[in-house]
């Protein structure tokens, strides 16, 4: 087969933040495929083919991707931040190893990007500075009692915690109810940092206690942190924002 399918990643929104091979991978592409914002930051161009759908058809759109792929196409993939946390590359061999036996031949690359929890993180100092982990709330695809279990264990385990996916209007109860998890374990001074749309024009953090955090301060567009019982805040002065992180040692300093 001659064409190629590249899964790339945007990055946060600011196109600094896009990657030199992520850019050339753009640049040589036939094709773009992806959700209609992703596909939006993608500069048109003669002889570019664009391809917008809805969020909730990833396979779907993996599939449409990859039959373009086979005959001949060079194909980007776009999503946001990296395309392999929770998101198109994972769709992409999903459809892959149930589809076309003839898919298997594609040359498929993912050309990574800086992921939310990284971005969000970067705003604000180190928070993940120590172990962490990265969850998705969402349900659309493993039940609530799943990503319950999980927070649960996570949270007791001690690991910062990035949120993705916290809230949207169908799942307005879910942030909440992960706060409530949180509390069963850390103290209501738990540092929980909410980076919204970090790198777009209508970027917003906060920093906030746990005792004082609410699911309305979020969004779909939030990132949500929450800290380990080692976080810090480090205050600075005129009420400037404090930084946080989170230490590399843990409990006794070496």
């Amino acid at each position: 087969m001659t064409g190629v399918l590249t899964i790339v990643g945007l990055g946060p929104g600011d196109p600094r933040y896009l990657t030199p091979a992520a850019s050339e991978a753009l640049a040589s592409a036939t094709d773009i495929v992806g959700y209609g914002p992703y596909v939006d930051r993608v500069s048109e161009r003669p002889g570019l083919r664009r391809h917008a759908s809805d969020n909730r058809v990833e396979l779907d759109r993996a599939r449409f991707a990859l039959d373009l792929a086979a005959k001949g196409a060079h194909v980007a993939v776009v999503s946001g931040g990296d395309p392999g946390v929770f998101a198109m590359a994972a769709a992409v061999f999903e459809a892959v190893e149930n589809g076309d036996p003839s898919w298997r031949g594609l040359d498929i690359r993912v050309e990574p990007g800086i992921t939310a929890m990284l971005a969000a993180a970067a705003r604000v100092g180190a928070p993940l500075g120590g172990d962490f982990c990265a969850m998705s709330l969402s349900d659309n695809l493993k039940p609530w009692e799943v990503v319950a279990s999980r927070l649960r264990a996570a949270v007791s385990a001690d690991f910062v915690v990035a949120l993705y996916n916290p809230i949207s209007s169908a799942r307005p109860w879910q942030l909440g109810a992960a706060f409530e998890i949180v509390s069963e374990t850390r103290g209501p001074d738990t540092p929980i940092v909410l980076a919204r749309a970090v790198g777009r024009p209508d970027e917003r953090t906060r920093i906030v206690r746990l005792a004082e955090v609410e699911a309305a301060m979020a969004d779909m567009s939030t990132l949500v942190i929450i800290g380990a019982s080692t976080t810090r805040l480090i205050e600075r002065p005129d009420s400037a924002t404090p930084y946080v992180y989170t230490p590399r040692f843990y409990g006794v300093r070496p």
